[in-house]
């Protein structure tokens, strides 16, 4: 059977099905519909759970425990990968107040631009069932930080931490009604990938190479390493 052919039975069912259907007859045989089982986390530790995902995802984790800590990661993120301390961040106010003069880092509040070697973004809310971050973009969000430069880095603060995406929508609509539509919701979970060319796995094919999430919370290190562990990555514990 021909690919147009089988398309056009496909259709012609779906279109048959539906003839003669009320729309109560349509809402109660979605009412029958289950909404299948829930995520089973491998841990209960809803930080646990996020950092693995986050490094089965192909990202990569910090952890800071204050404002001044966070710098400093972005300061040793910079140097490590770029030799660099210049960075260009989102408008976001939170952005704003962090004391990026204690670690050097030297950033560029605006939209990010063709060439830039890392862009800084700060996470409205995060999920662990799939470790996406989730941002807003907006007049002080551009979308170019998530598309534009080499290195995407987020901020997130641990109490924006969600357990599935049911709960994330929850309070992304709670947002939408008292703070009203934003320009885009982003959600984000790693680097930019593709293997639609010849089944070979091709990072920074339409974004970042590298996508790195500093985790703002008072978390024991053991929990990453526990993260590490699920994720299939070696103990850095001991090093």
């Amino acid at each position: 059977m021909s690919e147009d052919r089988a398309r056009a039975e496909i259709l012609a069912r779906v279109r048959h099905a539906s003839v003669g259907q009320s729309a109560k007859d349509i809402a109660q045989e979605l009412a029958t519909l289950d909404t299948g089982p829930p995520p089973v986390p491998k841990t209960s530790d809803l930080c646990c759970a996020f950092f693995a995902q986050v490094l089965r995802n192909g990202g990569t984790l910090d952890m800071a425990a204050d404002r001044s800590t966070a710098v400093k990661a972005v300061a040793n993120y910079l140097l490590a990968n770029f030799r660099s301390s210049k960075i260009v961040a989102s408008g976001d106010p939170r952005l704003a107040a962090f004391p990026w003069r204690e670690a050097g880092v030297l950033p560029r509040f605006g939209t990010a631009r063709s060439g830039d070697a890392a862009a800084l973004s700060f996470a409205r809310l995060a999920v662990a069932e799939t470790g996406a971050i989730v941002t807003y973009t907006g007049r002080n969000n551009a979308a170019g930080h998530n598309l534009l430069a080499e290195s995407h880095i987020v901020l997130l603060d641990l109490g924006d931490l969600y357990p599935t995406l049911e709960d994330a929508w929850a309070q992304i609509h709670h947002d939408l009604h008292h703070q009203g539509r934003p320009r885009g919701i982003n959600f984000i979970a790693g680097p930019s990938s593709t293997a639609d060319v010849e089944a070979q796995l091709v990072l920074g094919a339409h974004g970042p190479r590298r996508w790195h999430i500093i985790a703002l919370g008072d978390v024991p290190e053991s929990t990453l390493n526990t993260a590490r562990r699920l994720a299939g990555q070696a103990d850095q514990s001991a090093e």
